[in-house]
């Protein structure tokens, strides 16, 4: 008994290990992509008379969000822990810890997380939007894959969105300058939206009385659904705002899907460190 045992947890150890050897490999590939991509960023400051012809409650935002001659995000560092849900009929909540890299230009980032699924295993996951393509893959140890998407289209749309859900982060990312056109809804909310290629998304913004993004929401967003990506109405809310090097950004987020029989929350997350790259 105690050999078999013993066999078995080599195996494990030893599968482990060449998983995350494996895993190491695909993340350097895909982070050399998104550095491939980059481009040269313009202006390097913020300048108020962007904000000229914006709706009111934008430009009440990026008043409050970035201070006068605040230097343009290039790319960011972020580190998150939380908790995924990957329950499928009721909710099943595991652990995660992330660290996540982010471009502006060209958008692009690449998010890897490591899930705890049971004491001491875990799920490896990478989801990433690099050069206009998506990414999502889990695999178990970074070895076994669990279903890997990639490439344009839906997968595409969907990372694309998150990176324009995200920008709250690194706000002068949702600038004009940066790409993002603006328009009016009412007096708390407007719709931004991204062109990046062929791709565009657009996201409503919804902001606090205080003037704060609190949640960003999308009527369709392609989730994947039994092999195939259906489109459903998806939002994403923002809370705990903090000063991050000149700019007010959250540091607390929910994601979840909008149900027919209420929302279904997925992601909740805190971040724990955030390190700017200024162009």
């Amino acid at each position: 008994m105690l050999t078999v045992v013993f066999v078995a947890v080599l195996t494990f150890v030893g599968l482990s290990i060449i998983g995350a050897v494996r895993w190491a490999a695909a993340t350097r590939g895909l982070r050399a992509g998104l550095q491939a991509a980059r481009q040269t960023v313009k202006p390097d400051r913020f300048e108020a008379r962007e904000l000229q012809r914006l709706p009111e409650p934008v430009q009440r935002y990026f008043r409050l969000a970035l201070t006068a001659g605040q230097p343009i995000v290039r790319g960011l560092r972020v580190e998150h822990a939380g908790r995924l849900n990957i329950g499928k009929s009721s909710d099943n909540w595991k652990p995660f810890t992330s660290g996540q890299q982010v471009c502006t230009r060209r958008p692009g980032f690449l998010w890897d997380a490591r899930v705890r699924v049971a004491p001491g295993v875990t799920v490896h996951v990478h989801d990433a939007y690099v050069a206009g393509e998506g990414t999502l893959h889990p695999a178990l140890l970074g070895l076994l894959p669990l279903g890997k998407q990639h490439g344009k289209g839906a997968i595409a749309e969907a990372e694309l969105l998150r990176y324009l859900a995200e920008a709250v982060c690194y706000p002068t990312a949702l600038l004009p300058s940066q790409g993002v056109s603006w328009q009016a809804v009412d007096a708390h909310s407007a719709t931004a939206t991204l062109r990046d290629g062929e791709l565009s998304v657009s996201l409503l913004f919804c902001f606090n009385d205080a003037g704060l993004v609190e949640s960003v929401r999308a009527d369709a967003r392609p989730c994947l659904l039994a092999g195939r990506f259906v489109s459903l109405p998806w939002e994403g809310l923002w809370s705990d705002h903090e000063q991050q090097h000149g700019m007010c950004v959250p540091m607390r987020g929910e994601v979840r899907w909008l149900l027919p029989g209420g929302p279904k929350p997925y992601w909740q997350g805190r971040i724990g460190r955030l390190d700017y790259e200024f162009s």
